[in-house]
């Protein structure tokens, strides 16, 4: 048996997917305040003319540009592992999977899009670069790519995480990157929030505003997001598109597939290569795991909402806990978020992904119950998955059913080991979202009629 399944530089992939052109509906469109559609043009203000067109794009295969993929070859592709350690320790049948994306610099699935946008807007001539980040492993890898391709970059750091994962701010500053605290008094996004909220923890909406305020009011700059949007989660199928190959070379393929879910990146990474295969009939289940003190695809609404919170972006059909949505501090910075990438929504509203929220101690039992096996310790938005992917492999254990299960380990946890130490003195606690609080941001959704009404 391979514990590790390796593929060569060569074997890397040369295209990413693009899920649009196998979705049974075309895409919702976004929309503008007045609730008409916007084209392309409106984005041209903070991003690169190629990457609106990929934004836009339903073409099937997208070419990966050769200066992209000689950066990513620095760590693709990553290894899949075979988790028999994870098996033999829940007594399960099922056969355990999961892509190590931890392996890249930056420690994370991250860079994969990161890379690709300081690229792109290095050819068209940008200086700077603007963003929001949680955990801070987004803010990490564009900093990282920032500093290949000759780029400044400004990370507006979630204030709750910024004093949780401090050294992950020391990452971003040794590669170059300036790093604020969000919200911050150097946007009128960031004081609008402090006059009202003067103790704010921030949120990944609140930072967004910021980052997209100042990127949108200089020429030299743009914006790079690390999530949500169709181009981020194109980049990101390289992760699915080895994974695929790898498991082609065991002679194996998975029943499910699971993958922690903030705004959608690392979800539509590693399933919507898979998704191809589904839309041509293959049986393969895809399931977004959540917290649930965020349980945006769980017990938010499907409805047109902002992707930030002041309302800087264009309005965008997603399953949303709306805009304004303050999730606790918990230590999965990277999954609270109030809404999720358009393609996971409409895919999961037309019941073609599932959902699941697991809550915080489920996920860090995982979490430790596979570095005691595995000796990875993974980065608190992977032990969603893996607490997924334990639930699953436990019941196959009870029914003696010999899943396939595969998992994307997004990140290691080496930068939250102060998450851990609280779990391990019994100092966390889980956080079910109040239904009365949810309803309360619902009901500052924004009033647009959808396209057609």
């Amino acid at each position: 048996m391979n514990t590790k399944i390796l593929l060569q530089e060569s074997d890397m992939p040369t295209h990413w997917y693009n899920v649009v052109a196998d979705m049974p509906n075309p895409p919702a469109p976004p929309l503008g305040p007045d609730g008409k559609p916007v084209g392309p043009d409106a984005l041209a203000a903070i991003f690169p003319d190629a990457i609106i067109e990929q934004e836009v794009s339903a073409e099937r295969w997208i070419p990966i540009p050769d200066a992209v993929r000689d950066v990513l070859r620095l760590w693709r592709p990553s290894p899949l592992y075979r988790a028999e350690r994870l098996e033999r320790a829940l007594g399960t049948p099922a056969r355990i999977y999961f892509k190590n994306e931890a392996v890249s610099p930056a420690g994370s699935h991250k860079p994969n899009t990161a890379v690709a946008q300081a690229y792109y807007n290095k050819v068209e001539g940008i200086r700077r670069l603007t963003t929001e980040t949680g955990a801070g492993q987004w803010g990490c890898s564009l900093a990282l790519a920032g500093q290949l391709f000759g780029l400044e970059v400004d990370v507006y750091m979630v204030k709750i995480s910024f004093g949780q994962k401090p050294y992950r701010r020391s990452m971003m500053r040794t590669w170059g990157a300036n790093v604020f605290a969000s919200p911050t008094d150097r946007t009128e996004s960031g004081r609008h929030i402090l006059a009202e909220h003067p103790d704010s923890p921030g949120s990944l909406g609140i930072a967004i505003s910021e980052a997209v305020e100042i990127a949108a009011g200089r020429n030299d700059t743009n914006y790079a997001l690390g999530s949500v949007l169709n181009h981020v989660l194109l980049h990101q199928t390289v992760i699915g598109e080895e994974a695929k190959r790898q498991l082609a070379m065991v002679g194996d393929y998975p029943d499910m597939i699971f993958a922690p879910c903030g705004g959608g990146s690392n979800f539509g990474g590693i399933a919507f290569p898979f998704f191809a295969d589904k839309a041509a009939g293959k049986d393969v289940r895809l399931v977004a795991v959540e917290p649930t003190s965020c349980p945006t695809l769980t017990r938010g609404v499907y409805a047109y909402d902002f992707g930030d919170a002041i309302g800087l972006t264009p309005l965008m059909k997603m399953y949303t806990l709306g805009h304004d949505f303050m999730p606790p501090g918990i230590h999965a910075g990277g999954l609270r978020y109030h809404g999720d990438s358009a393609l996971v929504s409409q895919l999961h509203h037309e019941g073609l992904v599932d959902a699941v929220a697991v809550p915080q101690l489920e996920t860090f039992e995982a979490g430790v119950l596979f570095a005691k096996t595995q000796g990875i310790v993974p980065a608190p938005e992977s032990c969603h998955a893996i607490a997924a992917a334990v639930r699953e492999a436990r019941h196959c254990a009870e029914t003696g059913e010999p899943k396939t299960l595969l998992f994307n380990l997004s990140g290691h946890g080496h930068f939250d080991m102060s998450a851990y130490d609280r779990f391990l003195a019994g100092e966390l606690e889980d956080f079910d979202y109040p239904e009365d609080a949810i309803e309360a941001s619902l009901s500052h959704l924004p009033k647009v009629a959808p396209p057609g009404a």
